[in-house]
């Protein structure tokens, strides 16, 4: 006899299981658990009740001389003893009674085993357990996490207080947009940027409640460790539809075996029989061959058949249905559309695959789990719990402590790759420079309106988000920004409407692969930008630049090497009077610079200029005064450089010059040259013409001979001739009184001149020579200096 504890194993799974089992699961254990009862109810009748009784059948000559020798009597006489019918029982309920009969119970258990282990074997076969396992586990911790009845929590408060506002305060915030596009005409747009995208001006801004629950550290961690969990599952789980195709063949089987099941065991249902005729020899033992039984449990088995058929039908109805779940819809595919409509979180992800599986399953369970482990599946859900642990983690103190000077002696804040902006930094009132680096979500809320010294920001690969009272501070008080991107979509698009920035630098890719230009965004709204700086890859400058030609008077373009062809619009910025054009593989000096009158520096940095013959048409830029071509393979100077002026600086340094043209040296007003890593052999007399220079560089070429002219130059504070052949420094150094660096290093001196204790200004430390050559000079030169040196670090003290 078997008990219903010995059976239970193969039902039983796990309690937390159950939200993996839909309701036709449940349905059909249910009927299994029927089934099983059934069966140990019929093998228990049977073990008590189930026997045949059986009576001799005599042949007719036989009954007639029974019935002649005592022919008062009833019934037939067959002399045999007990014994001997309980023999003939046992023989004719082992040979007469069918065998289903005698263990239709134990079918039924069998059949019911089997059921039970087919709908419960993906649970515990190990390539679909490991995997459901783990996401029965991942989901539990995530629907009972408290940072999910805080994300839901506060989707909740955001809903009441948007239909709230949407009610009393609509108006108002119309009138008032209304108003300050009459202040600004070039605002006058329906839209103003917050968030980092454009949203409707007349949507008031819905804070966060502040009575909203504050996460502890350990819950906060918890929650992290749950987001990680979740990200690697997704990449274990979404790459594979084997637990789909496990559990459809493990249904499809299930209906075959129904299928079996009921055709086998309906077929006993006309055969269970009361009367059944035995014939055996036993004849010498009894005196008879052929019995006459009687079945007593048939009836039982009859109404127990058919109470499991019943059953049978029941189950493979459900079966059937489950059969058509499985194939009828897309369950490889799982959206969270209805979850995103209800929530805040509109960037959860659709899955698929097995996670798709699962997470259809969890439906039919309750579709309150989904909802709740979406929110683990969000980056904005993640970069808010971040973010509350960022600000944890930052306080007053330590963000002060981070503030430094920087070369402008401005206050600086530095802040490199943290998950979002700690709140903190708002109350910083007194910080002049922001600089944020890789931070993946910046937000600048409407306490950045504290921050009343603030006048640069540097976003460095920060796609930042500003709500709209946060963005009118920055419009109205920001003047220098630095945007560094990947793509051009990243550059917020609320850039371009700062009215008073005064300096825009935007570091990226603005060209795609097949070299077309990507665009930027309307300049227009920039009417106060003075300076721009553009380090991309261009082919040709963004035609967008031209909305900001009139007032802008710096342009700087960095290429990167990339060749920019086209230079047209350069001709409309009147108003230039700088100008860098770096790393744009540019072969001659573009025409397009000579019709900026107004511009007074040029710098063509590390280009592909050869020849710079165009250097006449320089004479009609009167203002002039700084021109840097250096870094690039220029090899001769033309004569003509004479007829520019108005040239005060002069940058050729690390070129192919072998020689420098006398014309050079009668620009009148030239104070700075710098010649430094060409070819020069010969410096020539004709640079004591130059009597207001006052830097000259000449380092790193071939000079043998400093010629004494040069020395007429009594302006020069700054003489660099390093690195050349120079065997011996003329005495007439000492005619250079106003000398302040003097570098001589890695050059053939064998000793220096006493001469240079004439100049007076000269330092120790901006002295540049071999310490042997040093110690060569007088005492009285070497005290000098050194006094001079001593003077100016106590004086610096």
């Amino acid at each position: 006899m078997f008990t219903v504890t010995e059976f239970a194993s193969l039902n039983d799974v796990q309690p937390t299981y159950r939200i993996l089992k839909p309701w036709w699961d449940v349905f059909m254990d249910y009927l299994s658990l029927v089934m099983l009862m059934l069966a140990l109810f019929a093998m228990t009748m049977q073990i008590t009740k189930d026997q045949v009784a059986c009576l001799p059948l005599m042949e007719e000559s036989q009954e007639a001389a029974g019935n002649s020798l005592s022919p008062t009597a009833t019934g037939i006489k067959t002399d045999l003893d007990y014994q001997q019918y309980m023999f003939i029982n046992q023989i004719c309920y082992h040979l007469a009674l069918p065998w289903y009969s005698k263990y239709f119970p134990y079918l039924i258990l069998i059949n019911t085993v089997i059921l039970m282990i087919s709908s419960n074997f993906w649970f515990k076969f190990p390539k679909t357990s490991s995997k459901v396992e783990h996401f029965v586990s991942i989901l539990c911790r995530c629907f009972e996490s408290p940072w999910t009845t805080k994300a839901v929590s506060e989707t909740a408060c955001e809903d009441s207080e948007e239909n709230k506002q949407r009610l009393s305060g609509t108006s108002f915030a119309h009138n008032k947009a209304s108003l300050e596009g009459k202040e600004d005409s070039s605002n006058a747009t329906p839209s103003s940027p917050m968030l980092g995208g454009v949203v409707s001006a007349d949507k008031p801004i819905a804070e966060a409640p502040i009575s909203m629950p504050i996460l502890d550290k350990k819950d906060g961690e918890q929650a992290k460790a749950l987001f990680e969990k979740v990200r690697k599952f997704r990449a274990h789980v979404e790459d594979d539809d084997f637990i789909y195709r496990f559990y459809a063949a493990q249904t499809i089987f299930k209906t075959v075996t129904f299928i079996t099941m009921l055709s086998h065991t309906s077929s006993f249902l006309v055969q269970i029989k009361f009367v059944h005729i035995c014939e055996n020899d036993v004849k010498s033992l009894v005196g008879y061959d052929r019995f006459f039984c009687t079945h007593n449990m048939a009836f039982m088995l009859d109404k127990m058949l058919i109470c499991y058929i019943a059953l049978m039908i029941m189950y493979g109805i459900v079966c059937l249905y489950s059969l058509f779940w499985v194939f009828r819809g897309p369950l490889k595919e799982y959206s969270f559309e209805k979850v995103r409509e209800e929530s805040s979180f509109s960037d959860i992800p659709d899955v698929k695959n097995d996670f798709a599986f699962l997470l259809h399953m969890v439906d039919q369970y309750d579709q309150l789990y989904s909802k709740r482990f979406g929110v683990f599946l969000s980056e904005v859900s993640e970069n808010k719990l971040r973010e509350i642990s960022l600000n944890h983690e930052w306080n007053f103190k330590k963000a002060r402590k981070c503030v430094t000077r920087n070369a402008q002696d401005q206050q600086e804040l530095h802040l490199k790759n943290l998950f979002g902006l700690p709140n903190v930094v708002f109350d910083l009132t007194d910080l002049e420079v922001l600089k944020l680096e890789k931070i993946p979500e910046v937000r600048f809320s409407a306490k950045v309106s504290q921050m009343t010294s603030l006048r640069e920001l540097h976003l460095y690969e920060c796609p930042a988000k500003v709500e709209q009272t946060g963005f009118a501070f920055l419009r109205d008080h920001l003047y220098c920004l630095h945007v560094s991107f990947t793509d051009v979509a990243e550059i917020p698009t609320w850039v371009y409407l700062l009215r008073n920035l005064r300096e825009l630098n935007l570091v990226g890719n603005l060209s795609l692969e097949s070299n077309r230009m990507v665009g930027l965004e309307s300049m227009r709204d920039l009417k106060h930008l003075k300076t721009l700086h553009l380090k991309n890859n261009l082919t040709k400058l963004p035609t967008n630049i031209t909305d900001v030609s009139q007032h802008l008077i710096k342009l700087v373009v960095h290429n990167d090497g990339t060749k920019l062809l086209v230079l047209n619009s350069l001709k409309k910025m009147i108003n230039l009077i700088e100008l860098e054009l770096l790393s744009c593989e540019l072969e001659r000096i573009p025409h397009a610079i000579f019709s900026l009158i107004n511009l007074q520096e040029l710098d063509l940095k590390a280009n592909n200029i050869r020849t710079i013959e165009e250097i006449v048409s320089f004479q009609h830029l009167k203002r002039l005064t700084c021109l840097k071509l250096w870094h690039n393979k220029i090899t001769t100077i033309p004569s003509s450089i004479g007829l520019v002026k108005s040239l005060e600086s002069l940058h050729l340094s690390h070129n192919k010059l072998e020689s420098l043209a006398p014309a050079l040296f009668k620009l009148p007003k030239l104070r700075h040259l710098d010649v430094a890593h060409n070819f020069i052999t010969v410096l020539p007399p004709d640079v004591g013409l130059l009597l207001d220079l006052q830097h000259l560089d000449i380092t790193s070429n071939k000079l043998e001979v400093l010629p004494k002219h040069m020395f007429k130059c009594t302006k020069l504070r700054v003489l660099c001739v390093g690195h050349n052949a120079l065997t011996d420094l003329p005495e007439a150094v000492g005619e250079l009184v106003q000398l302040t660096h003097l570098e001589l290093r890695d050059n053939c001196l064998y000793r220096l001149p006493s001469q240079l204790g004439n100049c007076r200004r000269l330092r120790r430390n901006d002295l540049l020579v071999e310490d042997h050559l040093y110690e060569m000079l007088p005492v009285e030169v070497k005290e000098s200096i050194s006094r001079d040196y001593s003077m100016a670090s106590t004086s610096a003290l």
